[in-house]
């Protein structure tokens, strides 16, 4: 049985599955309530700690720890109005919140209840400092999940700000595996209230899975539709995702572009916006009335409600330069100042919305409030991106060394943890030996395509980035204060040039999360301070998810036909 069709076999079967759980809640309400001093008129106030404390290296110990239930699981749902498979979490897409306080332990659950798949969850953005077994990744961290089993991820809340959870096996996030992160903590700005937060994804009516063969052949299939939280209209009805104002206060909106393959620019009709901090990163900051974001990453915007009180148009707007969307134009929710309104609005969008480029926000807006230096960083490697034909006549991406393929049955952390680590070329493993050195990558192509790249386990610090240029020793680098995050835009022809300190033992992906392009291999691992590694591993449950995941993968005979992450 191969990966790739499993899910149009589930068919029959999904009628037959017992109601989902209830979204579970945490077994702590602190997640839910601010800390000391955290109030509308001063956000920046945070028990002993505030917006100036440096979050690298002083954490709050809260002593709480949050707990939660996750089940990965086989629906029918109709999210625009279109019945299709998908899978999801807790009986939804997206799935429920994750939610915690700034230096509170969180502890998850993860059940596969799915009748074909194995699982694996990641904790997106989140740093796992020291705790690189919690990180999610089948082949990298972990075995997959085998079905009718549990994981257990356990980490600390270190930083703090928005982010999300999906799976890394396959192409399974974008069936449905993912839901938001919200780590309460300080802000650069003051608002009164926060909306629940906003998932803007793409959608299709087959299942990535039975698109996966296009995308291998043919290139980057059309998508129909978007979504914003979930929900939207079509050609077979939907609805769309409608939130309030209240005329005269300031909300905070939590924003995640968790898309396959769709750049988006993001605006409300008729209001201007604050954005205070970009990933898990809190910047100084400044005012605008829309957004590039591209896929994986998250933004924090205030939006004070100063506008006639009617209905306003949230709208996602695929960037078709490089995003193929047959529903770019109205992919939309609705803000109410009237929450008894059932009109729909008549507002009309910033000619700005058009322009159809594929780029990051503007460098020097994003300016991290808490300053940090890259000091005497190391140039490690030039890693190109390039695509070419396999011996099969399939699309493969390649970064650096070669295009990755990597087992889920043979995760990296296995082979660390057993001293017999001889990785070979294809599982794209660059070694960084040395602690606490400033090391910086060359990212560069010469296709005209951007890539949203992400690494796992650090913020990376943006060096430089320019699109339809080549990098050389000409190219001056901003260690002073760059930008930092964990999701950059490799620009179309172009280079993105990032450092990090190596502070993280581990082994950690690096990869496109263009979700075609992960698949098709364009992804790498830093394997970080190897011979602190093996301290740090659980080896009993490392072994004992192997062992249930191969007992499992032999009896049906599944078989890996992409990355392997």
């Amino acid at each position: 049985m191969t990966i790739l069709h499993t899910l149009v076999c589930l068919a029959a079967a999904v009628a037959a599955i017992p109601a989902p759980a209830p979204q579970a809640d945490s077994t702590s309400t602190a997640a839910a309530a601010a800390c000391t001093g955290n109030t509308a008129s001063d956000r920046s106030v945070w028990c002993d700690y505030s917006i100036d404390t440096d979050y690298y290296a002083d954490v709050p110990d809260t002593g709480v720890t949050v707990e939660y239930w996750l089940e990965v699981t086989n629906q029918t749902l109709a999210p625009d109005g279109t019945e299709r498979i998908v899978l999801a979490v807790n009986g939804t897409v997206p799935g429920p919140t994750i939610e915690a306080n700034w230096g509170d332990t969180v502890k998850i659950h993860v059940t596969n209840k799915l009748t074909n798949n194995g699982t694996g969850i990641h904790w997106h953005g989140i740093r796992q400092n020291y705790t690189n077994q919690e990180d999610g990744v089948p082949s990298i961290t972990q075995c997959p999940i085998a079905p009718g089993d549990s994981y257990t991820y356990t980490w600390r809340a270190t930083q703090y700000g928005s982010s999300w959870y999906h799976s890394h096996y396959s192409l399974q996030a974008w069936n449905g595996v993912f839901g938001p992160i919200v780590i309460h903590g300080p802000a650069t700005a003051n608002y009164d209230e926060e909306l629940e937060p906003i998932m803007l994804s793409d959608w299709t009516h087959q299942t990535a899975d039975e698109l996966y063969s296009y995308a291998q052949t043919v290139g980057p299939p059309l998508l129909d539709n978007g979504l914003i939280n979930g929900k939207n209209t079509g050609p077979d009805g939907g609805s769309r995702y409608e939130a309030t104002f209240e005329s005269g206060k300031t909300y905070r909106i939590r924003l995640t572009n968790t898309a396959i393959d769709t750049h988006y620019k993001f605006a409300i009709d008729g209001h201007s916006f604050q954005v205070i901090a970009m990933d898990f990163v809190p910047i100084v900051p400044y005012t605008t009335t829309y957004l590039d974001i591209n896929m994986g990453q998250r933004y924090d915007i205030v939006v004070a409600a100063d506008q006639d009180t009617t209905d306003y148009w949230m709208r996602a707007v695929p960037q078709s330069s490089c995003s193929n969307n047959n529903n770019s134009a109205d992919i939309r929710a609705i803000i109410r100042y009237d929450s008894t309104s059932t009109s729909e609005p008549t507002s009309m969008a910033y000619d700005a919305l058009s322009d159809n480029t594929c780029i990051d926000e503007a460098l020097t807006n994003l300016v991290p409030y808490v300053s940090q230096t890259v000091v005497n960083p190391i140039e490690d490697s030039d890693l190109g991106v390039t695509v070419f034909f396999n011996s099969d006549n399939l699309f493969k991406w390649k970064i650096g060394l070669d295009s990755m393929l990597v087992e889920w049955a043979e995760p990296s952390l296995m082979s660390i943890a057993e001293g017999n680590a001889t990785f070979e070329e294809q599982q794209c493993v660059y070694t960084l030996p040395d602690a606490d050195q400033w090391v910086y990558f060359v990212i560069e192509t010469a296709i005209p395509v951007p890539h949203p790249i992400h690494l796992h386990g650090h913020d990376f610090f943006i060096l430089a980035a320019e699109e339809s240029a080549t990098f050389d020793s000409s190219v001056t680098l901003n260690l002073v204060n760059p930008p930092r995050r964990d999701v950059a835009n490799l620009p179309a022809a172009g280079y993105l040039v990032i450092a990090f300190l190596t502070d993280n033992p581990g082994a950690w992906l690096m990869h496109c999360h263009i979700g075609w392009h992960t698949s098709e291999g364009l992804a790498l691992q830093f394997v970080e301070r190897e011979s602190e590694i093996p301290a740090l591993i659980n080896q009993t449950t490392l072994q004992d998810t192997c062992t249930a995941w191969n007992d499992w993968a032999d009896s049906v005979g599944i078989e890996e036909e992409d990355s392997g992450v």
